[in-house]
């Protein structure tokens, strides 16, 4: 009977509080907008308590409250407005009403768009540096713990948190920038509020903050800024394929469909062939697109059209936020392509300087093209990352050489470039954070490391050097990833070894970072590597050459897998070596003249600037 009594307090409360309209609004997102938007619609989601029955009003100049959407859940509201061209600047009010009495009501501000005056974007003239925050530097040990935050810091457990953050970065932007690169892809710097494995960031759980173990979203709006100032364009990490399982959300989604519901856990299969198979089952394609990246990753429902718009919106309130240079889309095709197409609409009509930037990672070039090109791609995707070539470098620099195996497979692969609309911008690497660290693969050969270096950043595409690469760093994958994402070495205070500087790393990491960086500032300052001319010549021996033309210059680049000296006969390249006489040796600053044969040393890479006879 006294357990009755209190149900019936309880009850009666509840009634007490609804009936007096006890209105709360816990989140509103976007948090704000902007006037003089290409497209002058905005959605905005309102998250709260006692929502239902309530009325929305807006009152402001310019601005049109066009509809309210209910959905199943009373606790979200979706409101369409449509910002005018004459409304201003300002904060305008959104008031709920019962009853025909204002309950409560939050002020929404409506901002000056940032002019972007120069133009940005990342082409084939650049060179991208990547690094996971966590792992790169701590410049701020006091938010490595934070209340609230799950996860707390380890850097003993390679799969842990370590520290680092944005205050770390901007620390060390002059390394970066001193080191050559001239744009700096960050992975995922969004709040990841997770028991365990939070530190990668692809796990988010608000898709507006910043991690505040990184920092706050002031904090990387100053990165960016910082950037800019320094020369180097920021290409931010961005994903719609899942949220995290730790996200606001998934405690009381708005719709059953937000995200893809099993009766059990299913993981994705993580076919993208299933996609564009003529003879795929739908069971197969439904597995691939619907499934989960894993048990800590829900699939979110991107055919859900007001999931749709909040994901767009909120790429497009990043770009306009942090004034960022490109954005690379994590697991692009494994989201509706219907919603990624009109993403990529959205965002070329409000930004059509910025570069989009495509994760396909399928080894295949003839499924790869089909998102480069025009049958997924017809708004605009302007890059893709090249797996089908980095596939062809890991296998071509650890086989033995025959007809169809060993360096070979570089000159296969580019051969069929032809699928593609612009092999130029594609983003070539050696390695990144989800593949095992070259210098590991290579067998810590450091010939073969210098050749396949050398290699990415004279071919054809946008070359990425994922960092510590330039260090040398170790690290197998099948260990885990903790292992490939290792502490950049001086990050943390009280670290013994600090590779930022030259005295902090050894003889050989010294070599290879100047390697690099020669390479790199050279690379910078040459166009004809960014979008001369590619022609290449059938490898014969284990060497393969091939050239870079365009109107003012010829380079000539030799890769010798073979254990012996070489005399390279010239004859063979005689239609790339018109009115050429003397060369300039661009790795030792040595001037030979061009013979009918050239010395090349074993597994050592050869680039010849060539010099023209004047008319």
């Amino acid at each position: 009977m006294k357990t009755n009594k209190l149900q019936l307090i309880f009850l009666l409360l509840i009634t007490y509080l609804s009936a007096n309209g006890n209105i709360k609004i816990h989140r509103v997102e976007p948090s704000n907008w902007w006037v003089g938007m290409y497209n002058p619609e905005l959605q905005i989601m309102v998250y709260g308590e006692d929502l239902e029955g309530c009325k929305v009003v807006i009152d402001y100049p310019g601005i049109t409250l066009k509809d309210v959407i209910k959905v199943e859940n009373p606790h979200y509201l979706f409101l369409n407005i449509r910002i005018g061209e004459s409304a201003k600047t300002g904060e305008f009010s959104i008031d709920f009403l019962q009853k025909g009495k204002k309950k409560t009501s939050f002020k929404y501000p409506l901002l000056q768009r940032k002019a972007r005056t120069n133009p940005r974007g990342f082409t084939n003239s650049d060179v991208i540096y990547l690094l996971m925050p966590d792992r790169f530097a701590n410049g701020n040990p006091q938010n490595d713990n934070l209340p609230g935050m799950l996860e707390t810091t380890d850097r003993t457990n390679p799969d842990g948190r370590h520290g680092g953050d944005l205050a770390g970065i901007i620390e060390h932007l002059d390394y970066v920038k001193d080191f050559g690169a001239t744009a700096l892809w960050i992975n995922p710097l969004l709040e990841n509020n997770q028991e365990k494995y939070s530190y990668h960031g692809y796990a988010i759980s608000d898709f507006y903050k910043t991690d505040p173990r990184f920092g706050t979203n002031k904090d990387y709006f100053k990165l960016v800024d910082r950037c800019h100032e320094k020369g180097l364009k920021v290409i931010q990490d961005q994903v719609f394929n899942h949220c995290g399982i730790g996200h606001w959300w998934m405690k009381d989604l708005p719709q059953s469909d937000w995200v893809h519901q099993f009766p059990e856990f299913t993981r994705s299969n993580f076919r993208v062939s299933a996609l564009v198979d003529p003879y795929a089952s739908k069971a197969d394609r439904e597995k691939m697109n619907n499934g989960w990246f894993d048990k800590n990753m829900p699939d979110l429902n991107q055919d859900n059209p007001l999931l749709a718009t909040y994901l767009i919106q909120n790429s497009i309130w990043w770009v306009e936020s942090a004034s960022i240079d490109g954005i690379r889309v994590d697991t692009y095709p494994y989201p509706s392509q219907d919603m990624m197409k009109l993403w990529v609409q959205r965002i070329r009509q409000e930004y059509p300087d910025i570069t989009l930037l495509g994760e396909v990672w399928v080894g295949t070039p003839s499924i790869v093209s089909l998102w480069e090109g025009d049958c997924f791609n017809k708004a605009g995707l302007q890059s893709v990352f090249d797996f089908p070539l980095y596939d062809a470098m890991k296998f071509g620099f650890t086989e033995k050489d025959d007809w169809n195996t060993g360096i070979v497979r570089l000159y296969d692969i580019l051969a069929q470039d032809f699928l593609y609309k612009d092999p130029f911008n594609h983003v070539v690497f050696v390695d990144n954070h989800d593949v095992e660290r070259i210098f590991t693969t290579l067998h810590e050969d450091y010939q073969k490391f210098k050749t396949l270096i050398t290699f990415i950043l004279t071919t054809r595409g946008i070359p990425t050097i994922y960092y510590g690469t330039e260090l040398l760093m170790t690290g197998e994958e099948k260990l885990g990833h903790g292992h490939i994402r290792k502490d950049f070495p001086g990050g943390w205070p009280g670290d013994s070894i600090n590779a930022f500087t030259e005295i902090g790393r050894t003889p050989q990491q010294n070599e290879a970072f100047d390697f690099i960086s020669k390479l790199i500032k050279w690379r910078n300052e040459n166009p004809v590597i960014h979008s001369g001319k590619l022609t290449q010549f059938i490898p014969e021996d284990e060497v393969y050459v091939y050239f870079r033309q365009n109107e003012e210059k010829t380079v000539m680049v030799v890769l010798n897998q073979n254990k012996e000296d070489k005399l390279l006969d010239t004859k063979r390249f005689a239609e790339c070596l018109v009115d050429c006489t003397n060369a300039k040796n661009v790795i030792t600053g040595e001037t030979i003249g061009l013979l009918d044969t050239i010395k090349i040393m074993p597994g050592e890479p050869v680039v010849l600037e060539m010099e023209r006879m004047r008319e």
